[in-house]
């Protein structure tokens, strides 16, 4: 498995992976309206528009095929995890999260990170070490749950 920076050839891969799965595993929750904003908002032109803006994104690859990728805002806040089906439970987003940590504190983050986890990745999330710090909540009809990692609190 290579980890690297994601370019703009793996958009359209990328916005394929997101839409198929966040309609599985997010977007079923609620309403079609908000299927609608988020599936038009984290297409290939939202991701775009998203990296330019900062937010930075790795891909994994395996066998030359986009297995997955991770984004971070401002150095602190994973935006985007998601992982090929076919590659859950294999290590792929331990490795994504252990190489965006990584780059983040080369960057100077001081070991606090932030996500707003799915209902499904609550798990994924708790087993990188990041633990619940409020109840679920729910905005523009998506749910989600705020999660913390602080790494001088974790060990």
């Amino acid at each position: 498995m290579l980890i690297r920076p994601m370019t703009d050839a793996d958009l359209p891969a990328a916005a394929s992976l997101m839409r198929e799965l966040s309609l599985e595993f997010i977007l079923h929750e609620g309403s079609a309206d908000a299927a609608a904003f988020f599936t038009a908002e984290n297409d290939e032109a939202g991701l775009r528009g998203f990296m330019a803006a900062g937010t930075v994104y790795y891909a994994a690859e395996i066998d030359g095929a986009l297995a997955g990728f991770i984004a971070l805002r401002g150095n602190s806040h994973v935006y985007h995890m998601f992982v090929d089906k076919v590659h859950h439970g294999k290590g792929v987003a331990r490795a994504l999260w252990e190489h965006a940590r990584r780059q983040a504190r080369e960057r100077g983050n001081r070991g606090v990170f932030t996500v707003n986890a799915s209902n499904y990745a609550v798990a994924v999330y708790g087993r990188l070490g990041f633990v619940r710090t409020a109840p679920t909540q729910c905005k523009n009809g998506i749910f989600f749950n705020p999660m913390q990692l602080d790494e001088a609190a974790h060990g």
